[in-house]
């Protein structure tokens, strides 16, 4: 089984370094043709293999946007991501950030325990598809900062057939130069200091017939049509994709089966198979020392030293440890793509910004209080809110009730600031569950607080409400909560 066999490749991360801690990311890359979701996506997650991701990333692309469907699925998730939040959220996964355009979807999913250093969350999309005023192509991203680290999440999809390689480099480059951030340290895609990229990149195998590509398949001789994938033939001569690297194509092209079968297309057009499905990642390039600067540069300007500095004092390295296809699927013509990743960095931050806590028991009987403390300085606003999250929460939104934070500053010091919840907030049966402080300024939840038990209504119990009767009230007061 490839999910025992993860340990593929040493690319960027040399076995003895113990300059921090590591971090496995699963991604996940997939042209879904429209079609629902599976019933089940274990295999793709990877959820029986003994090592747990800390991060996944995953990155769709045709996703079903007709007119009625889309607009449902802006009021409500759309099925492919109410399938992945439902079966990561009980592994204690939290939907950190996604972002759709059309047919492209971008979800990314973090354990729970490093939600609070996940902040600067942004994310945007450029349309490259019919003039550039089309979504059906393009490209969709996150950036982020992943204990200090700026990491940027790039899906795109890119122009289809053999002829067009040259426009699909040029969409690739008109994405990276236009999408920005507003953050000083990664203004732009390539500011970033670690960058994937991926998704249906549509690049073919050219001059090879059908006969020798669908040979080497059949004897597994991938290596015999390196040569001509188009993207590692435009690697040689476009210097923005250098910067990229990639693991070998050791499975599978992954386009263009029959639907619902592993047999390449049998249809009269009888595609050639292709490598249409990719995962590539860039280290940001060290900057030159100071006796290496270009001698019409006067010397490093200070944005330059700093960025020196904080490559030297916190390393960022990266390994590759699978590349592959998952066969198994077969409802849509592509086949997925995963690559699993382990992320080597030496933290910038280890403590929350806040610490919160509930006040005494809270149960829907009485009214209840909640207690904060700014562990450091923060960007503090009066759009700020506490929600209360039952342990198992799917995403930011998924809460039950939340409270504003009504302090336009947070002082930093060791002042406990309380804040109220009233008890007609509080859910009436019993429940485990989380506080958690969302920072408006910031985009992300700061600070979450240790599971704690909501105690079952006393007084709705006297008045012999059932408890079965109870959970369905809660469930639909928290369900019209999240349409709104």
């Amino acid at each position: 089984m490839m999910e025992e066999n993860e340990e593929q490749s040493d690319l960027s991360l040399t076995k003895g370094d113990n300059d921090g801690e590591s971090f496995r990311l699963h991604i996940v890359t997939w042209n879904v043709a429209t079609v629902d979701p599976p019933d089940d996506v274990s295999s793709l997650l990877h959820l029986s293999s003994p090592k747990s991701p800390d991060l996944y990333v995953i990155g769709l692309q045709e996703v079903y946007s007709r007119p009625l469907r889309f607009v449902s699925d802006i009021v409500f998730d759309d099925p492919w991501s109410h399938l992945f939040m439902s079966t990561l959220a009980p592994r204690k996964y939290v939907k950190v950030s996604s972002i759709r355009m059309q047919g492209l979807l971008l979800l990314f999913f973090s354990k729970l325990e490093h939600v609070p250093f996940i902040r600067d969350i942004q994310a945007t999309y450029t349309r490259t598809g019919v003039f550039g005023y089309w979504g059906n192509k393009g490209g969709v991203s996150i950036s982020l900062s992943f204990y200090g680290h700026m990491l940027c999440f790039l899906n795109c999809h890119l122009a289809a057939h053999m002829k067009y390689a040259t426009e699909r480099v040029d969409e690739f480059e008109y994405i990276t130069d236009t999408q920005t951030f507003d953050c000083k340290k990664a203004p732009t895609i390539l500011d970033h200091r670690l960058v994937f990229w991926f998704g249906d990149l549509n690049f073919r195998i050219q001059d090879h017939g059908m006969h020798f590509v669908r040979s080497c398949i059949n004897n597994q001789t991938y290596n015999l049509l390196w040569s001509k994938d188009q993207l590692i033939m435009m690697k040689e001569k476009e210097q923005i994709l250098q910067e990229f690297e990639e693991g070998p194509l050791d499975f599978q092209p992954t386009f263009k089966f029959d639907l619902n079968s592993d047999t390449y297309d049998s249809s009269g057009k009888k595609r050639k198979p292709a490598w249409t499905d990719r995962i590539l990642w860039r280290l940001r390039p060290k900057a030159p020392p100071p006796d290496e600067q270009d001698e019409n540069k006067l010397g490093p300007d200070a944005e330059e030293v700093k960025q020196l500095e904080e490559e030297e004092e916190y390393p960022l390295k990266i390994r590759q440890d699978l590349y592959t296809s998952k066969m198994e699927y077969s409802i849509s013509d592509h086949k997925p793509v995963i690559g699993i990743f382990t992320l080597e960095l030496r933290k910038m931050y280890e403590t929350p910004l806040v610490h919160l806590q509930p006040e005494g028991d809270w149960s829907a009987d009485i009214d209840s209080m909640v207690l904060y403390s700014p562990l450091q300085p923060f960007p503090s606003s009066t759009w700020d809110w506490i929600g209360l999250f039952k342990v198992g929460f799917t995403s930011v939104s998924d809460y039950i009730t939340y409270t504003w934070v009504k302090d336009d500053e947070v002082a930093f010091n060791e002042e406990v600031i309380q804040v109220y919840v009233s008890k007609e907030e509080i859910p009436v049966q019993g429940l485990e569950c989380v506080l958690a402080y969302y920072s408006s300024t910031l985009r992300c939840l700061i600070g979450i607080s240790e599971p704690f038990k909501v105690h079952e209504s006393k007084v709705a119990i006297e008045e012999g409400v059932l408890p079965e009767r109870i959970n369905g009230l809660d469930k639909t007061v928290a369900s019209e909560e999240l349409r709104n």
